[in-house]
């Protein structure tokens, strides 16, 4: 059991690394596209409100699938009040406490609201509210239940790693030993 759960985990782990260095190529892109924008509006005096609004899409693009990788590189802010002094094991407890009761239950909430969201979007083949705008909101809005999905994949994943630890290094019996 402990090996299935820990492949699953694994595959979660590749998932949200494939995910996260696919997009750091918005990055890239942001400062392209940025610097295209100046260039055609303090050069040449043109403005172009679909490269503006690409930049809101690769900064969303970013941010949101770049998420699941940096919480399995422990790249988020905690509070290291008590996760800094804490040993393994503790680290553990917290990382399994606060995934089953603070992760995971928030983003099954925001799959669940965002998901008719995108929905409606994409029924109506949503679009920006500006003539030359990009055609392609409803591609934003399924950004939100999709960032929910991989990020409630990788709370599992943590959770998973976090239960194997506590239990490989839990006290034996001395009767089963």
């Amino acid at each position: 059991m402990a090996d299935t759960l820990r492949r699953l985990s694994d595959r979660i782990d590749r998932l949200a690394e494939l995910t996260g260095r696919a997009v750091t190529w918005c990055a890239l892109a942001m400062v392209l596209v940025q610097f295209a924008v100046i260039l055609l509006r303090y050069v040449f005096g043109l403005g172009s409100l679909w490269l503006q609004e690409s930049l809101a899409y690769f900064h969303a693009a970013l941010i949101l699938f770049a998420a699941a990788w940096t919480l399995r590189a422990g790249g988020h802010v905690r509070v290291d009040v008590f996760y800094a002094e804490a040993g393994p094991r503790a680290r553990a407890w917290i990382d399994l406490i606060g995934a089953l009761l603070m992760l995971l239950p928030f983003m099954v909430a925001l799959m669940w609201l965002s998901w008719p969201y995108a929905r409606r979007a994409w029924i109506i083949l949503e679009g920006s509210r500006e003539s030359s705008g990009l055609p392609l909101v409803f591609l934003l809005k399924s950004m939100i239940p999709l960032f929910a999905a991989q990020f409630f994949l990788q709370g599992l994943s943590q959770a998973i790693r976090a239960g194997l630890m506590l239990s490989a290094t839990a006290p034996r019996d001395a009767a089963t030993s």
